[in-house]
């Protein structure tokens, strides 16, 4: 089953999400619907509130990243078949010198900006079947998982630019609160009252 995702504006992608215990409701099916949902928009990582639950819960697949003509071959490698679910993830570490990248986001059609973040993390989390692990990551594995990890914290992208360029997408974040967002995938936007 294929959700709608999320708008800028819901309140839902500002709550720091709750954990859950492996006896969450539907845990196995809310899993693969994600993995679905994500795949229909053309997506590489999925956070629970941007199909309404605020729980910490995301997914990741690197593998459409392996394919860009942008990063070294040893990279796409490391991109190609990695996939995972994360459950209760807590962020132990990020570390190294800050690079920039440019980010877009499911919930924000249509406006990408270049984000710094640390080239390194380490981060503990449950799997699917529950099994607690501490894993460390770098280069775009460690940017997905950050941006996916921010989204259970309330933060999102547009929160890590400069005053200026928060300037120059107000507009297109506004349209996006509006409903004149029309983006290839379906899409739960919060139409503001004026």
């Amino acid at each position: 089953m294929i959700l709608p995702i999320v708008g800028y504006g819901d309140p839902v992608l500002r709550k720091v999400c709750e954990e859950i215990t492996k006896d969450y409701t539907n845990l196995e099916e809310t899993i693969a619907t994600m993995y679905e949902t994500m795949y229909n928009a053309c997506g590489v990582g999925l956070a629970a509130p941007q199909v309404g639950l605020p729980i910490r819960l995301f997914i990741v697949d690197t593998d459409p990243f392996s394919d860009s003509d942008d990063i070294s071959k040893e990279e796409a490698e490391t991109l190609k078949g990695f996939k995972k679910t994360f459950i209760n993830a807590k962020m132990l570490k990020e570390e190294g010198e800050l690079w920039s990248f440019n980010e877009g986001c499911l919930s924000i059609p249509d406006v990408r900006e270049d984000v710094y973040r640390n080239p390194n993390i380490t981060i503990e989390y449950y799997d699917e079947n529950f099994n607690k692990k501490t894993e460390e990551y770098n280069g775009l594995i460690a940017r997905v998982i950050q941006h996916e990890y921010d989204h259970i914290e309330g933060i999102l992208f547009t929160d890590k630019i400069s005053v200026f360029k928060k300037q120059l997408i107000k507009k297109k974040l506004q349209n996006i609160m509006e409903g004149k967002a029309h983006p290839d995938y379906r899409m739960k936007l919060v139409t503001k009252k004026r």
